[in-house]
């Protein structure tokens, strides 16, 4: 495979890692077995991304489909210059960005269409909620859970943008700082600010709820903000 191994070649002059670099060069030489695998690593993480950014999640599933389609169009220009990773996120946050402009123009008066799922916790309209559920809890922990992603979902909806995206990247789907910057195209300085802005945000929004979970403490799922990093880190 001449291409596969002339970008291997590369993968140290640009920054690529050679397995990344090898992926890449099979996407842009059109395997079906490539995109398959992009979009069996990618989807939901992408999806629940969008999701908890754009203003209506009902839309997040077109919208995803919208950001698979604009990295198949646009591999043949990608040279390295991020990971491959961060330049996909960096694709969703923007076509997120321009969907929250979109509703704004368009649809501000159906701003709360759909927030509401259905279910009722406490009184508490429950948002979005995370399918990933670690099996070897209790009832009670994995009740607990549902409560506290709930309320968390619910409050960060809340928090104004761009200080949302920031905390959604960097607390929920776990970029470093550097990698933050890079998909949203600012310094890191300003990364650091926002998050803290809306971490700060975040727990005065759940200072109580915090404060009466923590005299009862379970563990936390992948994919959830911990109450601990809401409040304390906030500080």
């Amino acid at each position: 495979m001449q291409a596969g191994t002339a970008v291997g070649n590369l993968a140290s002059v640009i920054g690529i890692r050679p397995e990344e670099a090898a992926l890449v060069s099979e996407l842009q030489a059109g395997s079906e077995q490539a995109y398959s695998w992009l979009i069996a690593t990618y989807h939901q993480p992408i999806y629940s991304l969008i999701a908890r950014t754009i203003l209506n999640p009902a839309d997040a599933s077109d919208l995803t489909q919208e950001v698979f389609l604009k990295v198949f169009r646009g591999i043949g220009g990608f040279h390295g210059e991020a990971s491959l990773r961060t330049w996909i996120y960096r694709i969703a946050i923007h076509e997120a960005s321009n969907q929250k402009r979109w509703w704004c123009r368009h649809q501000r008066h159906e701003i709360t269409i759909e927030t509401d799922m259905g279910d009722q916790n406490e009184g508490h309209p429950i948002a979005l909620k995370d399918t990933l559920v670690d099996e070897h809890e209790s009832p009670f922990e994995l009740a607990a859970h549902e409560e506290i992603r709930a309320r968390v979902e619910e409050e960060l909806r809340l928090v104004p943008d761009p200080f949302r995206t920031v905390v959604i990247l960097r607390d929920i789907e776990g970029f470093g700082y550097e990698e933050v910057a890079e998909i949203l195209g600012v310094n890191l300085g300003t990364v650091k600010s926002r998050l803290m802005r809306g971490r700060a945000h975040l727990k005065a929004r759940l200072t109580t709820y915090a404060a009466a979970q923590a005299k009862h403490p379970v563990r936390t799922s992948p994919g959830a903000i911990s109450m601990t990093s809401c409040t304390e880190e906030a500080r």
